[in-house]
C-alpha cells in the first residue's frame, strides 16, 4: 500500500492536474485578433506577422533593433521633484508612478541613449505607452533637453521615437511648460545645425504632438499610427459630423503633407541610418545605400553637363 500511494498515486495525480500557464506567453494582436506567441512576436519586433500592425514596443527593445549590435550607453537624465502638486484622483499620483515603475522596469515614460547607428554616432530617446500611456511631465522633458544637449555635446544627430497620450495631468500646469522647454531644445539643435529625426509611433497625441514630435527634419511614422492633438472621437462629438475614414492616421497625413515618410518597423534602422548619412555628409557603407547613375545615351556614364553660361547683350 506504502508503494502504491507513494509512487503510483502521486504519478497518476501530476498526470492528469492542471498545469499552470504564465499569462504572457500568449499576447492578442490589436488589429486582427490572432493570439501570438510572446517569443516570435518579439522577434518579429512587436509587428503581428498576419496583419502588419504595429503594437508598441519598449524602448529598449527599440534601441537594441536601432543602434549597431544593440549596443548603448544611457544617457543620464535629471529627476524632477516627485509629486510636486501632491496630486490624488482615485489614487495617489505616488501610488500610479510606483506601479508604472514595476509593471515596466523603467524609471520613467522616456529612455535616452546614445551609440551608433549605421555606423554614425547618435543620440537617440523613445518614449514609453506602458508607462502611464507615456505621458509627458516634466521628466519627459528634462529627457529631451538632456538628449538635445548630448547631440549638441557629441556634434551628432537626435533620433525621438514618439509614444504618447499628451501631458500628464497629475502635474497640471508643469506639465503644459514642458511644451515650450521641449520646444526650445529642438530650436538648439536646428542652431546647431544638427539634423533632428521624428519618428511618430502609435499613438502620439496632444501636447507632445503639438510640441516636439512634429518638429523634425525629416517626419517619419510607423504604419498606422494614430498622430493628432484631440482625438478622433473628441472631434467627432465637437462638429457633430463623421470624420474621413482613416483620419489622423499615418498614412492619412502622408497623403496631405504632413509626414515625410511612413516606415515599417523592420525598415525602420537601415531608412534612419542612410539618412543621418545624407544629412551628415557622410560617405555611403557601401555601393547599394545610394541609386546607380543613369547611363548616358551613348552608353557612358552620365555626367553634369555645365549649365550654359548667359550670353550678354
Amino acid at each position: 500500500m506504502n508503494w502504491i500511494s507513494n509512487y503510483i498515486k502521486p504519478s497518476i495525480n501530476s498526470l492528469f492536474s492542471r498545469r499552470e500557464v504564465p499569462e504572457n506567453l500568449w499576447r492578442k494582436c490589436d488589429g486582427c485578433g490572432t493570439m501570438l506567441f510572446h517569443r516570435e512576436l518579439a522577434e518579429n519586433l512587436n509587428v503581428c506577422p498576419s496583419c502588419n500592425h504595429h503594437m508598441p514596443i519598449a524602448p529598449r527593445a527599440r534601441f537594441e533593433s536601432l543602434f549597431d549590435g544593440g549596443v548603448f550607453v544611457p544617457v543620464e537624465v535629471p529627476d524632477p521633484l516627485p509629486d510636486p502638486l501632491g496630486f490624488r484622483d482615485q489614487k495617489r499620483y505616488s501610488d500610479r508612478m510606483r506601479e508604472a515603475r514595476r509593471k515596466t522596469g523603467e524609471h520613467e515614460a522616456m529612455l535616452v541613449g546614445e551609440g551608433r547607428i549605421g555606423g554614425a554616432p547618435a543620440v537617440a530617446a523613445a518614449q514609453d505607452f506602458a508607462f502611464m500611456g507615456g505621458s509627458m511631465g516634466m521628466y519627459v522633458g528634462n529627457a529631451v533637453i538632456a538628449a538635445a544637449e548630448r547631440a549638441v555635446s557629441r556634434r551628432c544627430p537626435l533620433v525621438i521615437f514618439s509614444a504618447a497620450g499628451g501631458a500628464r495631468m497629475q502635474e497640471g500646469i508643469l506639465s503644459l511648460m514642458q511644451m515650450p522647454r521641449t520646444t526650445v531644445a529642438i530650436r538648439m539643435l536646428r542652431e546647431a545645425r544638427l539634423p533632428f529625426i521624428s519618428v511618430l509611433t502609435n499613438p502620439t497625441t496632444g501636447g507632445v504632438t503639438a510640441s516636439y514630435a512634429m518638429l523634425g527634419d525629416v517626419q517619419i511614422a510607423e504604419p498606422g499610427a494614430l498622430i493628432c492633438f484631440a482625438g478622433p472621437r473628441v472631434i467627432e462629438q465637437t462638429i457633430r459630423e463623421k470624420l474621413p475614414e482613416g483620419f489622423q492616421r499615418a498614412e492619412y497625413l502622408l497623403e496631405h503633407g504632413m509626414l515625410d515618410m511612413v516606415v515599417p518597423r523592420r525598415e525602420m534602422r537601415d531608412r534612419i541610418a542612410t539618412l543621418i548619412r545624407l544629412m551628415m555628409r557622410q560617405p555611403p557603407r557601401s555601393h547599394g545605400d545610394l541609386p546607380q547613375p543613369e547611363a548616358a545615351p551613348d552608353g557612358g556614364a552620365a555626367q553634369d553637363a555645365p549649365a550654359p553660361k548667359a550670353e550678354r547683350p
